[in-house]
């Protein structure tokens, strides 16, 4: 499972170290795409085919906005034998990186965030306590 909160850098090239715990759950190859809120979504193989099928199975009227978003923004990942991936200027843009992330696992999938754009959701968390504990209440947590 992808948990867990990693502070990296990314590097002048758009490097960056992948947490060494997140290499066992992702394995030597995973997929990493535009996600939602500015971030990147990592996802493993296994869940990158389930969310695929999902896609592929949209009408072209239905799906074709949500699959430019995901297909468009996708890269197919190695790590290096430094533990590290290299993320394309497009999504680096995407999500505003450029030295201080953060990563971030939510079970089945990670995030890759700017620290200040993870601040900003941190902060909107904590802002919308109330918020979160009404969702927490209605999924019966």
């Amino acid at each position: 499972m992808l948990v867990g909160e990693f502070q990296h850098n990314i590097d002048a090239k758009g490097r960056m170290i992948v947490p060494a715990k997140f290499r066992e759950e992702l394995g030597e190859s995973f997929i990493i795409t535009k996600g939602l809120d500015q971030c990147l979504f990592v996802f493993p193989k296994s869940e990158w085919e389930k969310l695929d099928a999902k896609l592929s199975e949209q009408s072209l009227s239905n799906g074709r906005k949500i699959q430019r978003f995901f297909y468009g923004g996708m890269v197919d990942c190695e790590v290096d034998k430094q533990g590290r991936i290299l993320i394309p200027a497009n999504l680096r843009e995407y999500a505003s990186l450029e030295k201080d992330i953060v990563m971030v696992g939510l079970a089945k999938r990670a995030e890759i965030w700017s620290k200040t754009e993870w601040d900003k959701q941190n902060k909107m968390f904590i802002e919308d306590a109330d918020e979160v504990a009404l969702k927490m209440e209605e999924l019966g947590i």
